[in-house]
């Protein structure tokens, strides 16, 4: 099968929703490549129950249109898929193309345009069939979260107990008065491990590197701020909140680190952990903090690299995404890197060359996808 359009739109997740939206505004021909059987299934099938949204409603809006007033000003994961769905349904968001897996991405001198390759993916539900598309632009809109990551750890093939990655975890309630190790402190893992010790299991977290943790109503007037001070001002400020509403970290096995919470999520992609009472049970002993990576398992031991182990019934890997763009996007060497972020500094990530586009890769969230989609119309419209 072969299809052309004037954008092609791979992934169907908020970033690449955020992107059609503005095309089906613009009247300009699109088509949506997705991999899986529904749009942002990041949310609709590999999120835990109890995720809201960290950041105010207002900073995660798709273009074009608000959370209504009823909606609550931290969005929890229901009420997001409602939204994406009445976005989808309001800008008459089609064709989406799910079960295609992208095997290939070539720009073609000759015709001047994008020839993408695509499996239908036989393990969601397509045929294994290869097609071919065609496009005058191109647009990566499969995000920062895409292929789910645990490290390889010496024994893990001979545990006893669970062993789940944070996207196959919806809660904790199957998990009382179990002894569960949860992998890593960013706010997926922080948040788990509260939801873990809020059903009664006996929780530990391994926070291997130096974490910022703020609050809710910090991470908002950080965001207010930076519109008007420099970065370092508005990161100093947020150290010296989270010292005084946290205080000393280190005597419950948590470090600070030596560079601003921004800064880090600006230069590394780490975000700081929004606090929603992860704290406090680690302050009163109900979550373990544990400052020391798994060093190998056997049966339902875990041993760390400072030596001790632990009996553990059940693990779950917070361990994050890796992204796969660098083997299917062919002869980029100016857009995105090797890890599939852009080479380019905000506010020029966006535009590559030939027509290539990327969306929601600025680790600036939904705002910043909402924000990319906009200047990625813009800018093609300006073309045709």
């Amino acid at each position: 099968m072969e299809q052309e359009k004037a954008v092609i739109i791979v992934g169907a997740g908020p970033s690449g929703l955020a992107m059609a939206g503005c095309l089906s505004r613009l009247a300009i021909p699109y088509i949506v490549l997705e991999r899986e059987d529904c749009f942002a299934s990041l949310f609709k099938k590999y999120a835990y129950d109890r995720l809201h949204l960290h950041l105010q409603k207002q900073f995660c809006e798709l273009p074009h249109m608000p959370f209504p007033p009823s909606c609550p000003t931290y969005v929890p994961k229901n009420q997001f898929i409602q939204y994406l769905d009445d976005y989808v349904s309001r800008f008459k968001i089609s064709p989406i193309l799910y079960h295609r897996n992208v095997e290939s991405a070539n720009y073609d001198e000759a015709s001047e345009r994008w020839v993408v390759k695509a499996v239908t993916n036989s393990n969601t539900g397509g045929s294994g069939e290869m097609e071919e598309y065609f496009g005058r632009f191109l647009v990566v809109a499969t995000g920062e979260a895409t292929n789910p990551y645990t490290p390889e750890v010496q024994g893990l093939n001979t545990f006893a107990g669970d062993v789940l990655h944070s996207t196959q975890f919806k809660s904790g309630k199957g998990f009382k008065n179990k002894n569960v190790l949860v992998v890593g402190s960013g706010n997926s893992g922080m948040e788990i491990a509260l939801d873990l010790a809020n059903h009664g299991a006996k929780t530990s977290i391994i926070v291997r590197s130096p974490v910022h943790v703020l609050s809710r109503g910090m991470v908002y007037l950080a965001l207010v701020l930076l519109k008007h001070f420099s970065l370092n001002m508005v990161d100093s400020l947020m150290v010296l909140l989270s010292k005084v509403v946290f205080g000393d970290l280190t005597k419950y096995g948590i470090e600070r680190p030596t560079e601003g919470p921004f800064y880090m999520k600006l230069k590394y992609g780490k975000y700081p952990a929004i606090d929603v009472g992860t704290y406090k049970k680690i302050k009163s002993s109900e979550i373990q903090v544990l400052p020391a990576e798994i060093s190998s398992i056997r049966g339902s031991d875990v041993e760390l690299k400072n030596g001790k182990s632990y009996q553990i019934d059940a693990i779950v890997f917070c361990t994050g995404f890796k992204r796969s763009t660098n083997l299917w996007l062919k002869g980029d060497d100016y857009l995105l890197k090797d890890d599939g972020l852009p080479r380019q500094s905000i506010p020029n990530h966006w535009k590559g060359k030939n027509g290539l586009y990327c969306v929601g890769l600025s680790r600036r969230g939904i705002y910043g996808s909402s924000e990319d989609a906009q200047n990625i119309a813009n800018d093609i419209k300006s073309f045709l």
